[in-house]
């Protein structure tokens, strides 16, 4: 079974799917395809908003946020989340890296390059600086990437798969699909499990 995974790097909580993923695969041999998105391209497409600015007024909305995230962390043991003091920032570099490494072959490295820089060991991604130094740390072809991220195929495939999932019925990050149904947020992953032990059972 396949799950497609739209996630973007600004997404905190697609930092927590992409640490509970392995679990979940190991557990009912499902994969999750990796499609990245741009965030900001879907919340303009569907009128939604970030949580921070959504809930700004509601002060009781933001402390249990915070609070359910710091329960999801103890829950699954995750221990080395740490909030990126630029955030928000902006990932329109970063998605487009994504594309690039994927049509590399690259896509596994430089997502686990990515979310550990944005919320583990937190850097300013989107200083163009910042992220070649980054990449070319990590082992990664930083040159080659970033010339491969102006590329007009690379960018019209990130506006293709945004497009994509915005159709499919996304309106935030993270989201996934198993067959046709939707699952949102990193509080889904349990459902989404349950999920694929009934299609497996079902099989």
């Amino acid at each position: 079974m396949t799950v497609t995974f739209w996630y973007d790097f600004g997404s905190p909580n697609a930092w927590f799917a992409h640490h509970v993923i392995p679990g979940i695969e190991a557990r009912t041999g499902a994969r999750f395809t990796y499609v990245p998105v741009l965030l900001g391209g879907i919340f303009k497409a569907t009128g939604n908003q970030a949580p921070f600015a959504a809930f700004s007024g509601v002060p009781a909305k933001l402390a249990y946020m915070n609070h359910e995230m710091a329960r999801f962390m103890r829950r699954h043991g995750l221990q080395r989340f740490t909030m990126n003091p630029h955030f928000p920032l902006n990932t329109l570099a970063l998605m487009r890296g994504a594309v690039a490494a994927d049509s590399l072959g690259l896509l596994g490295p430089y997502n686990e390059t990515m979310f550990r820089f944005m919320w583990e060991t937190p850097r300013k991604l989107d200083d163009p600086a910042i992220l070649a130094e980054t990449l070319a740390e990590a082992g990664l072809p930083a040159e080659q990437l970033l010339a491969l991220s102006q590329d007009s195929a690379i960018k019209d495939r990130l506006v293709a798969n945004t497009q994509a999932a915005v159709e499919a019925g996304v309106f935030g990050i993270p989201s996934f699909r198993v067959g046709n149904e939707l699952f949102f947020g990193k509080d889904s992953l349990t459902d989404l499990e349950a999920e694929l032990a009934e299609r497996r059972g079902s099989a």
